[in-house]
């Protein structure tokens, strides 16, 4: 069982060391190992709308190569797993750079090219403002 908390606006999440830029749900990290043990590491990029709306889109590691337009995000903890990047395009980061995202599981059919499509299940970006407090630890 995974160590989770609800945070500030009641989004149940696994446990992060301090305010982070993003974290997961726990059927977020579910459906994340189910993946993992199918294609391997993973990593996700936040996509910035276009096609697949704004959606996180989970690629093996290697098969989507970031470059000076994009940022990381973060580093996401999965009991269990690899540490899983999770980037974002640079535009849109500054657009959402005061903006906790929280990777969520949900039924549904997921993005053409996003590992998850097969499953039944798709990945789902939920967002929140940091709190001031957030925003004084991350520099903001």
């Amino acid at each position: 069982m995974d160590e989770c908390r609800f945070d500030a606006v009641g989004v149940e999440e696994l446990v992060t060391d301090g305010p982070t830029r993003v974290a997961l749900t726990p059927a977020a990290a579910d459906l994340l190992r189910t993946v993992v043990g199918r294609h391997g590491p993973v990593m996700f990029h936040q996509s910035g709308g276009c096609c697949d709306g704004s959606a996180p889109m989970c690629y093996p590691v290697g098969d989507f190569l970031t470059g000076d337009a994009d940022v990381l995000l973060g580093t996401l903890s999965v009991p269990g797993l690899d540490p899983v990047e999770v980037w974002i395009g640079r535009a849109q980061y500054e657009a959402w750079k005061h903006t906790r995202l929280t990777i969520d599981a949900v039924p549904g059919r997921g993005a053409g090219f996003s590992l998850e499509a097969p499953e039944g299940m798709r990945f789902l970006t939920r967002s929140r403002l940091f709190t001031q407090e957030e925003k004084d630890a991350l520099g903001l």
